[in-house]
């Protein structure tokens, strides 16, 4: 695998830490000087994202019974999505092989989307109802055998892990970014330094987070402060929007095995840096910018070192 010699990866470093300012502001908006120089160039030939992918419930494909509706329709395009009533709590389950996710689910009918993390292969789904304590049982199950349109598609969607729209404000920030570069590292640096320089880590909230909390990407925007999976779901909505397959992961970092989430995104150009973390040629690599990011201590995020990857969204 190759990887950048010593000089490109200290000019990418100090072009990365120059963008991370440690008491970050609320993003106003524009594209940095360096974008709109590089577009007056005569030579430049902007990155064009290929069409925005899409995710959605669609009512007349489902199938199921009258608690509860899967629709399989865009298992090729990487994700399931479902809707289901009921009094009690929901959750919904995706089982491949060895690999079980269990997930909340509304259960006033209100549609979610979920990815196919798992790649190609017979997955199970269920809706399970709450029967007791953390007792569940089974509503509806269904199988179905999946071949993905290719091995990106769950990481080029929304999903209810990494929600927003065509309209979303993230996905217009990423697009503004994206006008002023030549490739998709270039996009990559760009959202990089947006958020890394815009949103400062909220240690009140990662004290007082609740189980079950789901970011939206475009608040983090808004407001400049998040936590880790905030950080996380805002960087993949934006780079997806971009055609960039993107990860958001959930796992332990050292020390003392602290519950944390970060990206990976893939990309055949040549490798980048950022603070910490060797990026290299077409290949999945790490990306973590709560590490990056003002007000960020070692007590929420480790010292990013040893990573242990638990689930994939």
């Amino acid at each position: 695998m190759r990887r950048k010699t010593l000089p490109a990866l200290l000019l990418a470093v100090c072009l990365l830490l120059s963008g991370c300012s440690g008491s970050a502001e609320p993003w106003k908006g524009g594209i940095p000087q360096r974008q709109l120089d590089a577009a007056r160039d005569p030579d430049f030939v902007p990155y064009e994202a290929p069409p925005f992918a899409e995710s959605a419930y669609h009512p007349e494909l489902a199938e199921g019974n009258a608690a509860a509706r899967v629709d399989l329709s865009a298992v090729g395009e990487g994700y399931v999505a479902v809707s289901a009533v009921s009094s009690k709590r929901l959750k919904f389950q995706v089982i491949k092989d060895e690999n079980t996710y269990n997930y909340d689910l509304a259960s006033d009918g209100t549609p979610a989307v979920f990815p196919l993390q798992c790649g190609d292969g017979s997955y199970t789904f269920r809706v399970m109802e709450n029967v007791s304590d953390n007792k569940y049982a089974p509503l509806y199950t269904t199988e179905c055998r999946v071949t993905l349109l290719d091995e990106f598609q769950p990481f080029l969607r929304p999903s209810a892990y990494v929600s927003y729209s065509a309209e979303s404000a993230c996905i217009k920030k990423a697009a503004e970014l994206a006008a002023g570069c030549e490739d998709k590292l270039d996009v990559v640096r760009a959202v990089y330094r947006c958020i890394c320089g815009g949103v400062s880590y909220d240690r009140e909230k990662a004290q007082t987070v609740r189980s079950g909390y789901l970011p939206n990407p475009d608040d983090t925007l808004t407001t400049g402060k998040g936590i880790c999976f905030d950080y996380a779901a805002l960087t993949a909505a934006m780079l997806r929007s971009q055609g960039i397959p993107t990860k958001l992961i959930t796992g332990y970092v050292a020390p003392n095995d602290l519950y944390h989430a970060w990206n990976m995104f893939y990309t055949e150009e040549s490798g980048w840096v950022t603070v910490s973390f060797e990026v290299s040629e077409d290949s999945w690599n790490r990306l973590d910018l709560t590490f990056s990011a003002g007000g960020a201590g070692a007590e929420f995020i480790g010292d990013g070192s040893h990573y242990t990857d638990l689930y994939v969204y």
